[in-house]
């Protein structure tokens, strides 16, 4: 994402909830009611990971209920995901301390030399981008070669025919496994990896990953389509659903942030060929709410009504590239589905009217199109949606060790599970802060997050005063 214009002020609200209450004191009120929801996020920061330090010190993953742990991408080892996905969350929070403990683990602990397969997508997004806006916001050159070093582990995958990656690979040995990828697998790495050549002066990482954004959109169907299933050997499509959820979502928005963030007119170009092409063929409008639905690829015909969470992102990307009254639609098509149900479930039938997938892995998705919306009109309705997602966290994920994923969100009360994912840490807390916060040390007007909530740019040195923890 990219923010484009500067502050402009809030809203006022009511929310149902003691925490996140309604001023009634006119614009002095609004101001001082997000200021103090923005110190209660960054609160509620702190103790989460106070929890993570005690009982989940350099591990991937907490679980918030039985204070126990799960390793993510690596399966049996641990490299400590969730540490370094928060660690420019709290460097916006202004909780230095906790930050240079993080880095201080990096510098002293962090080893990629495993013999371990690993996800060649999640792993460039979560930790290569984590390393990278953590650099971004500190300036520690072990950052910039930790980042280094990872994806040079994961340079090999781009090896094929057709340019695409395998989905994932062995940090050590550097075999490769699984060709049958999709759009997300295959272009969501252009604005780390080409962040990476211009700190590093090396193009390798930039011309691959931007070689495999090119090459995918040069086999879309003749509806200007992609579908979700591809082969890297042969290039061949094994599917021919289309959707902008899950399997395809961060495609199109790495087309757009390549263009804002490196100028890159072909990505331009690219991006306003596909969006024009989902406009015209996956708008689907049910009782008055607007959706984007799954379609065949080269007839455009609607092969599917289910919707998964992930395109609930969707709204804040139209805005951006220029179609504000479509994703604004779009975002209070799926804000209106979580004031049903209170938190959006994971799968939803929109011809239905019901869950098909009833639980939520602590999704930012909402919360990542309302701060995107917001950044572009200053609405006070996108940071309502904002703290309405907010307060349902604090009522139903919170646990004894952090906060948790739910097992189903129909039931009365909310199930929980037990999982705290490593993208909470680095996207819906941040998201809530800067939405929320208006702080100093974040460029409202000039900035980038990446598809994982990682800020490559937009964080301000100078306004960093005296740490704090």
């Amino acid at each position: 994402m990219i923010g484009r214009r500067a502050m402009l002020g809030g809203g006022i609200a009511s929310l149902g909830a003691a925490a996140v209450g309604r001023s009634r004191t006119g614009a002095d009120g609004d101001a001082a009611r997000w200021r103090t929801l923005g110190e209660r996020v960054k609160a509620e920061m702190a103790w989460a990971w106070d929890a993570y330090r005690a009982h989940a010190w350099g591990k991937d993953e907490i679980r918030p209920v039985s204070g126990t742990v799960s390793s993510f991408p690596l399966k049996g080892h641990h490299l400590g995901l969730s540490l370094i996905e928060a660690l420019d969350t709290l460097w916006v929070m202004g909780l230095d301390g906790r930050f240079a403990d993080g880095v201080a683990w990096i510098k002293a602990e962090l080893d990629f030399d495993v013999d371990g397969e690993v996800s060649v997508f999640e792993t460039s997004i979560r930790l290569v981008g984590g390393l990278l806006s953590a650099h971004h916001a500190c300036g520690d050159p072990v950052l910039l070669a930790k980042a280094r070093d990872l994806a040079d582990r994961l340079l090999p995958a781009f090896d094929t025919p057709t340019g695409f990656p395998y989905r994932f690979i062995n940090l050590r040995t550097g075999v490769r496994r699984d060709p049958a990828t999709n759009p997300a697998e295959i272009g969501s790495f252009l604005p780390e990896w080409g962040t990476l050549s211009r700190l590093t002066g090396d193009p390798r990482y930039r011309d691959v990953t931007r070689r495999a954004m090119v090459a995918l959109f040069a086999r879309r169907s003749r509806l200007d389509l992609l579908a979700v299933r591809i082969d890297a050997l042969s290039g061949e499509w094994l599917d021919s659903r289309a959707t902008v959820g899950s399997y395809a979502d961060s495609y199109y928005e790495y087309l757009w942030d390549s263009w804002q963030l490196f100028g890159d007119a072909e990505c331009r170009r690219m991006y306003e060929v596909c969006t024009a092409a989902i406009l015209r063929h996956q708008q689907v409008w049910r009782n008055g709410r607007l959706w984007i639905a799954d379609v065949d690829f080269r007839t455009g015909a609607v092969v599917s009504t289910e919707q998964d969470e992930l395109a609930s992102f969707y709204g804040g990307l139209l805005a951006q590239g220029g179609a504000a009254k479509e994703g604004a639609a779009v975002t209070e098509t799926w804000a209106a589905l979580q004031d049903r149900f209170g938190v959006l479930p994971e799968g939803y039938d929109y011809a239905t009217g019901t869950p098909t997938a009833p639980g939520n892995a602590l999704r930012p998705e909402l919360v990542d199109a309302a701060f995107n919306l917001w950044l572009i009109d200053r609405s006070p309705r996108w940071r309502e949606i904002a703290a309405r997602h907010f307060a349902a966290m604090l009522r139903w994920n919170k646990a004894r060790y952090g906060y948790t994923d739910l097992a189903d969100v129909t039931a009365t009360p909310k199930r929980q599970a037990d999982h705290c994912p490593g993208y909470w840490w680095s996207e819906q807390m941040k998201y809530y802060y800067l939405i929320f916060s208006d702080t100093p040390r974040f460029d409202y007007a000039k900035n980038y997050l990446t598809t994982e909530g990682n800020v490559l740019l937009g964080f301000r040195q100078s306004a960093v005063t005296a740490p704090s923890a």
